[in-house]
């Protein structure tokens, strides 16, 4: 587990964050019994997701070599 960088990117970093956020913001309202407020947590937890990808398609997430040297997935040998 020691020699990979499962999820050690900034694309990771901001998706989980903006998520968590989301899902504190969610839980908040839940308890003050908010229906607007949690749906606002949901959308935002989503759109963390959505960060996250975007992120990782402009070049901030995992790059594939390192994706299938981690997961023990066989490289291309390139001539």
């Amino acid at each position: 587990m020691a020699g990979n960088s499962h999820g050690n990117t900034l694309a990771a970093w901001t998706g989980v964050t903006i998520c968590f956020i989301g899902f504190c913001i969610a839980g908040l309202f839940t308890v003050a019994a908010q229906p607007v407020g949690f749906v606002v947590g949901l959308v935002v937890a989503v759109a963390g997701g959505v960060v996250g990808l975007l992120m990782k398609a402009m070049g901030f997430g995992q790059p594939k070599e390192a994706r299938s040297h981690a997961t023990g997935e066989p490289q291309e040998q390139s001539s």
